[in-house]
């Protein structure tokens, strides 16, 4: 429903339909409801704004919240906007959680569909300390031999 109203709302719906979503992240708690929402309302209401709110998103302690920032980024993509896509996925390499790894990697993959040389400048700096299911995500579509070679560490 808030996914159906932000694209119908008018300029004042939109703020309070994109307040409401950050104000209640604890009740977006699973990675459907992530998925589903998150490039829809965060990613096109920060798309020519500032997007400081997907760093706090991306260094919070909540899991959600990480997802809800890398995921914004979808909307980024899809205008061919890499910059913090590949920025959000740098600050989560680190990141713990299996989840998170699946979608930083998902949303590496989806840069490559449109920059592959732009996913690859990442991976050539990235990779050996990406977690494995971070990069096989990011990797999934590549030809088998690229596939093996850095999954190999011989890229």
């Amino acid at each position: 429903m808030l996914v159906a109203g932000y694209r119908k709302g008018d300029d004042g719906q939109k703020q309070a339909i994109y307040r409401a979503y950050l104000d209640n992240t604890k009740h977006i708690n699973n990675w459907d409801l992530v998925d589903s929402s998150a490039e829809h309302i965060i990613g096109a209401h920060l798309s020519g704004r500032d997007r400081k709110p997907l760093y706090r998103l991306a260094r919070s302690k909540s899991l959600w919240e990480r997802r809800i920032g890398i995921m914004s980024t979808f909307c980024f993509i899809k205008q061919r906007d890499f910059a913090d896509t590949l920025a959000l996925s740098e600050l989560l390499l680190g990141d713990k959680e299996d989840l998170l790894h699946k979608a930083v990697g998902w949303m590496l993959r989806e840069v490559g569909n449109r920059d592959k040389e732009g996913e690859e400048s990442f991976l050539a700096r990235h990779y050996r300390q990406m977690p494995r299911t971070m990069l096989r995500y990011a990797i999934e579509k590549f030809p088998e031999v690229e596939r093996q070679a850095y999954l190999h560490g011989t890229k």
